[in-house]
């Protein structure tokens, strides 16, 4: 079983670790494709808005001009369409760049933000100019702020200025272009990595109770045998060894039988009754009763049948009054105090103390026995749990005295919490808010 587990545990989380690498891939290679559209938009933007810049101020100064010679007769102007290359633009309508002192870059930048925001592009940008010897020189991009900046554009060819635009860092911008894309995938994520867990905490809690079933067979194999084997030998002893000649040695064996036989038949009981109380809701009758009267009425009981030494140390003011069903609760403690009892050494001290405050008020059920492991402490109010012995169980029960217990509090209004600890003992903190109107305390003098 655990090796299928563990089997099942790593294929899956291969899965897991595969999914979300081709996620992670696919994701990151959309993210560059839209990048490298991203600095094709730019760049194309600039060259579209400089050349109708130029063409502008190219027309202004031909206007300005009535002695141009017209163009030769059989002659075409070169065509501007989107895509002619930055030389190409340089040997074309550099004219009025060579007459005029700068280019204006406000109208300029004015021009190439209203091309960018009608191709979606709205991340912050900058225009500047430079001089530098290539004539056409490669994207940057600034490795350490990631930002984009455009090839250069020649606006004079004599001077050898150029205008470029730079961005920042556009990973924000195109994160939101991929929104649906990043969405879908972290949901598919998610959803794979949850169903994955949720299975394999299916698996888990599976594990746990085969083992909760095999114990609680066990435990109930152990309890049916010794009836059966003593009403078994009693009756061999009535007819084998003549005891039907001695009335007084069959009225023996006949009570032992009728006994036995009663205690398998309340055990039956139970074990078909179980499904039922499962099912069943716990009705409470609250009333006001004194805790201290009910804690030493335990105590009197516990000290008279318990097999060892046992100590009680009290901490619960006279006439102390709480509104709770006495039987369940009376129980609930009863539960607690003779688990005290039997998880323990040769001797045992046992402590109740009561505590209250503004919130509400407790009570701490305290013991130096054998203690619980941290590993089973999340299952010990679980029905049928018990800390698993093998098929032995010094103890005998059926693990349902802490499930009661539980059941019992959290009826009040209450919770129950433990802090154990192994080889030192347990303590069982019950605590009742009193915000809740109809289970709170009162205190007389």
């Amino acid at each position: 079983m655990n090796r299928r587990i563990r089997l099942i545990f790593g294929l899956m989380t291969l899965c897991i670790i595969g999914t979300n690498a081709f996620q992670g891939y696919w994701l990151w290679t959309t993210y560059q494709l839209n990048r490298q559209q991203f600095t094709r938009n730019v760049q194309d933007a600039l060259l579209l808005v400089f050349r109708q810049h130029q063409v502008t101020e190219t027309n202004r100064f031909s206007a300005k001009r009535p002695d141009t010679p017209p163009s030769p007769k059989g002659s075409q102007r070169s065509p501007m369409v989107p895509g002619t290359p930055p030389r190409r633009l340089s040997g074309v309508i550099l004219l009025a760049s060579e007459n005029k002192k700068r280019v204006d870059l406000a109208a300029l930048s004015v021009a190439y933000w209203a091309e960018l925001h009608e191709r979606g592009i709205d991340t912050r940008f900058w225009l500047d100019t430079l001089k530098t010897q290539p004539l056409e020189i490669p994207i940057k991009q600034n490795k350490l702020s990631n930002q984009v900046v455009t090839l250069l554009v020649p606006i004079s060819s004599a001077k050898n200025q150029f205008v470029r635009s730079s961005f920042e860092t556009p990973t924000f911008y195109l994160l939101r272009r991929m929104g649906w894309l990043l969405g879908s995938s972290a949901f598919l994520l998610l959803l794979t990595t949850g169903s994955f867990l949720f299975m394999l905490s299916t698996i888990l809690r599976q594990k746990k109770l085969s083992e909760i079933k095999n114990d609680f067979i066990n435990n109930m194999t152990h309890e049916l045998k010794t009836p059966i084997a003593t009403v078994s030998a009693a009756v061999d002893a009535l007819r084998h060894f003549e005891a039907l000649n001695d009335p007084k040695k069959t009225q023996l064996y006949l009570t032992i039988s009728q006994n036995n036989l009663q205690r398998l038949s309340d055990l039956v009981e139970k074990v078909l009754n179980l499904a039922v109380e499962e099912n069943r809701e716990l009705v409470l009758r609250p009333e006001s009763v004194d805790l201290n009267k009910i804690v030493h009425e335990l105590i009197q009981v516990h000290q008279l049948k318990a097999p060892k030494p046992v100590m009680f140390q009290v901490d619960i003011p006279k006439e102390t009054y709480v509104d709770v069903d006495q039987i369940h609760f009376t129980n609930a403690l009863n539960n607690l105090i003779d688990n005290a009892i039997n998880y323990s050494r040769d001797k045992v001290t046992i402590g109740l103390t009561f505590k209250q405050n503004t919130q509400g008020w407790q009570l701490a059920v305290a013991d130096d026995g054998i203690g619980i492991a941290k590993t089973y402490q999340a299952s010990i109010f679980d029905r049928f749990f018990r800390v698993p012995t093998g098929d032995l169980h010094p103890v005998k029960g059926y693990g349902l005295g802490l499930a009661y217990v539980r059941q019992v509090i959290e009826r009040h209004g209450g919770r129950v919490s433990l802090r154990s600890e192994l080889g030192k003992g347990s303590e069982f903190l019950l605590k009742f808010d009193t915000k809740n109107d109809t289970y709170v305390y009162s205190l007389t003098d």
